[in-house]
């Protein structure tokens, strides 16, 4: 009878998919400790991956609305709050080697530190009170998390930047809300306009972990991230949420998933579109050409 390897379970990654589930279900290590009966140290050694009881596991599933399965990895994960999500991602992130990316109007990693000092502020006009609210001041500090180990970690980012996006992020700049003063609304329009130069200057720098590539055909509505550890696909996560003018990190539900069949799906889609879009050189003086007419 031939040999047949058990697959080792990833304890580490059950531990990361719990704290972002309990992010996203706005609940501090306290609070869950408290649902439990254990302590505060117990949760947090849970989110490092340290899991004793299957029951522990089925008893957090409840807590965090989701599914034993899900925890486990097993099946996709859904999230409804922004916070939680991009927590993943940022857990994702620390893990890969390799990120394929469409985001709009791009990926954030790619944006400079300006760029947080004005999604604090379209967050805020967007806003019926104009102000964050806690979640959303979460989500800001996960995303600062988030840059700061790219810019210490360097994975090998391929970014499908979609034309269209880039033209209606210049044209319309970065605003939250339409009721701006003209005056404001011509400044937000510079700050776009700069966040591309940011964009070229990184990549005339040549760096090797960089790779952009500009496609003119309409792009699929919800934005997507392929994780890889070397060659190993890792997950899969698309996302409603945007971080470009009007962002939204309030409504939608994003989702993460391993399956081998979605990840082939969306790699395919992501090769296609790829090998068809402007890159290298030409994707800078394309960006300079639609940036010059701003």
């Amino acid at each position: 009878m031939p040999y047949i390897p058990r697959e080792k379970i990833d304890y580490q990654a059950i531990g990361y998919r719990l704290r972002a589930y309990r992010i996203a279900s706005s609940l501090k290590a306290e609070d869950v400790a408290e649902s439990l009966g254990i302590s505060r140290a117990a949760v947090y050694r849970l989110e490092k991956g340290e899991i004793v009881k299957i029951e522990t596991l089925d008893n957090l599933a409840r807590l965090l609305n989701t599914s034993l399965t899900s925890l486990l990895g097993i099946n996709t994960e859904y999230y409804s709050s922004a916070n939680g999500f991009f927590e993943r991602m940022r857990q994702l992130e620390t893990q890969s080697s390799h990120i394929y990316t469409h985001f709009e109007p791009f990926s954030y990693l790619l944006t400079s530190d300006c760029y947080d000092k004005t999604l604090v502020e379209m967050l805020t006009e967007a806003s019926p009170l104009n102000l964050l609210s806690e979640k959303q001041q979460e989500v800001l500090s996960i995303l600062k998390e988030r840059k700061k180990h790219q810019s210490l970690h360097s994975p090998h980012i391929y970014n499908l930047i979609s034309q269209q996006q880039i033209e209606k992020f210049l044209y319309v700049g970065m605003l939250g809300s339409v009721n701006l003063t003209k005056t404001l609304q011509q400044e937000r329009k510079k700050r776009a306009k700069n966040e591309i130069l940011h964009l070229i200057e990184k990549l005339e720098q040549k760096n090797s972990y960089l790779n952009i590539a500009i496609i003119s055909d309409t792009m699929p509505s919800l934005t997507f991230q392929l994780f890889y550890q070397e060659k190993v696909p890792l997950s899969l996560a698309v996302s409603p949420f945007r971080l470009g003018e009007f962002p939204n990190v309030s409504t939608g539900i994003a989702t993460v998933t391993s399956s081998t069949e979605a990840i082939f799906q969306y790699q395919s889609l992501f090769d296609k579109l790829w090998l068809k879009a402007t890159k290298g050189d030409d994707a800078i003086n394309l960006l300079k050409q639609i940036v010059s007419h701003y």
